[in-house]
């Protein structure tokens, strides 16, 4: 009986040791990788879809001329792109996916419909621009006596004047230029109704139709670009990623932790049941390369997830770049508009100067003809004396004058906007040098021009010694923190203070704005991955994380102080020497 007992609770034990060990073996069976990289690949074309329409876009706001080549279909590629994560989704049970397909696949919709709408209004306004530039502008003859009609050299100067003013409407698009250029177009119908050749009536009733076509596609183009801005398609693309990758990694995590339990578990159950030996030999044996091989999987399977999380950081660059360069592209638009302005008016002014070189090339070969006649003399120097004359009532060489500094004064501006992109980015300098922060932060505000013009900036730079560091990586330290302070005033106004100082055996600096201020309940959250509290579609939370990681491998740290109700002060210290230049310096 007692051999009996003792044979069922071993018996008992056994099944117990096996159960936990399928138990555990069943825990770390290898996921589907297969499809979840499938799925994977395609929110990748979403997302490059996604990108790709805010470039057309773009291109097509800062481009004139038609595009010859045929756009591709992005809107198809979407479409089977969700199709297939619809049919994709069932398979890998992730509440993440089913639960975010729905609105990714409305966002994306919306979407597509707003570009195909924002192209053909884009479209409109462009073609009612090119005729208004294509109005033929004849300057009217200087030759013709003081008492002729004017209103024919009237009628082309004002053609001149419209088409500089449309340019510069379709690049500003704001209540001042579109109501200078209503004038002008009630003044071009005043005008037009006192013509006495069908010629200039047509060119009038022309440069009219083209000029109603742009005032009314630009307000059009202007509010469908505006609700293409505020969609969310890219950002919910970006969290369903995020979610996707992170449901993938806790799996693994999962896994990998139940690997550990196993391995333990099984070494427990091999010391425990050494006296078995020879016979447990090839069982173990096979254990062991069966949790090498799961092993080697998880391992995969990590690095896997470790490559997307670089991609996903990659990205969020990717996506302050693109806001950087529209910013850039959008301060360069107006310089630009005034060397466009200055060089048309410029080249109308021509003739009337070519006429004037012409007259007297023909007065000098007159006095140098031996058989001179004075009459055509007289006649001729009359003509120029007139000619001339007409040219300084007409202030020509003053407008000229001024035309070349509006001129002048465009490309400086373009040149400095430059200078900021170059400083911000040091392409032109290495890795790894020895940088005065003071430089940093004006580069940063020369490049985020933009975004402060709302914004009082105060300037308190002390006399601060250089600092070994990675310039790009601060600058990108300082627009991150900048550009939170912007988005934490009210309405984009307010103050930002900010003031730099050395500390320490080092530099720090302080970025201040008197906003909302952060709440006790956020503070703690503020640098981790991911953790933002701004709208969808506003920011991915990786700023203050991705700055946080700068700063300390620079040997350095940030501080924030902040009220609710008063503002927030961010404070960036670094050493002289940073560990990270140190390092990658050597």
């Amino acid at each position: 009986m007692t051999n009996t007992l003792r044979h069922l609770l071993l018996a008992s034990a056994a099944l117990g040791l096996a159960s936990a060990l399928v138990y555990l073996y069943n825990k770390t069976e290898a996921v589907d990788l297969g499809k979840r990289n499938e799925i994977v690949a395609m929110l990748r074309t979403l997302q490059d879809v996604d990108n790709r329409w805010d470039v057309d876009i773009l291109r097509a706001r800062m481009e004139i001329d038609e595009n010859s080549l045929a756009a591709p279909d992005r809107a198809a590629a979407a479409q089977r792109a969700l199709r297939s994560l619809a049919a994709a989704a069932p398979s890998v049970n992730s509440p993440a996916l089913s639960g975010s397909l729905g609105d990714v696949t409305k966002a994306i919709n919306e979407k597509a419909s707003l570009v195909d709408q924002y192209k053909a209004a884009n479209g409109n306004a462009k073609s009612a621009l090119r005729t208004i530039l294509a109005v033929p502008v004849q300057p009217a003859s200087e030759s013709a006596p003081r008492k002729a009609d004017a209103r024919p050299k009237e009628f082309q100067e004002l053609l001149g004047q419209i088409a500089a003013a449309a340019v510069q409407y379709y690049w500003n698009e704001q209540d001042v230029q579109r109501k200078a250029l209503e004038i002008q177009a009630g003044r071009l119908q005043t005008l037009a109704a006192g013509l006495n050749t069908a010629a200039l009536r047509e060119q009038a009733a022309q440069m009219d139709g083209a000029l109603k076509a742009l005032l009314a596609a630009k307000p059009v183009e202007q509010d469908l670009y505006a609700k293409v801005s505020l969609l969310t398609s890219g950002p919910r693309l970006d969290g369903l990623s995020l979610s996707f990758n992170r449901e993938l990694e806790v799996t693994l995590e999962d896994k990998e932790r139940y690997r550990v339990y196993m391995i333990a578990y099984a070494a427990s159950l091999l010391i425990g049941i050494g006296y078995l030996g020879a016979r447990l030999k090839g069982a173990n044996e096979s254990l062991e390369r069966r949790v090498a091989e799961r092993t080697r999987e998880l391992s995969e399977a990590l690095q896997h997830l470790k490559e997307s999380e670089a991609q996903l950081i990659q990205s969020e660059k990717m996506s302050s770049l693109g806001q950087m360069v529209a910013g850039v592209a959008h301060e360069i638009n107006t310089p630009l508009a005034y060397v466009s302005n200055s060089i048309t008016s410029v080249n109308g002014r021509l003739p009337q100067l070519g006429a004037i070189v012409d007259g007297s090339e023909k007065l000098l070969a007159l006095l140098r003809d031996q058989n001179l006649d004075p009459d055509e003399l007289n006649r001729q120097f009359s003509l120029l004396s007139e000619q001339i004359e007409q040219l300084r009532q007409h202030g020509v060489l003053q407008e000229l004058a001024g035309l070349v500094q509006d001129g002048i004064y465009g490309t400086d501006q373009v040149k400095e906007i430059v200078g900021n992109l170059r400083d911000f980015s040091r392409l032109d300098r290495s890795k790894v040098s020895s940088f005065n922060l003071n430089d940093g932060l004006n580069s940063t505000l020369g490049l985020a021009r933009h975004l402060l013009k709302a914004v009082t900036v105060t300037k308190n730079f002390g006399d601060i010694p250089p600092v070994t560091c990675a310039p790009s990586q601060i600058n990108q330290v300082f627009l991150n923190l900048i550009t939170n302070a912007v988005q934490a005033l009210p309405q984009q106004s307010g103050e930002i203070r900010l003031t730099t100082r050395s500390a320490n055996n080092g530099v720090a600096v302080e970025v201040a704005d008197n906003g909302s201020g952060i709440p006790p309940e956020v503070l703690p959250k503020i640098f981790d991955p991911f953790f933002t509290t701004k709208e969808i579609g506003k920011g991915t939370g990786l700023g203050l994380s991705i700055s946080y990681k700068i700063v300390q491998d620079h040997g350095g740290r940030i501080d924030v102080d902040t009220q609710v109700g008063k503002g927030t002060k961010f404070t960036v210290w670094l050493p002289l020497q940073g560990a990270a230049a140190s390092g990658q310096a050597a």
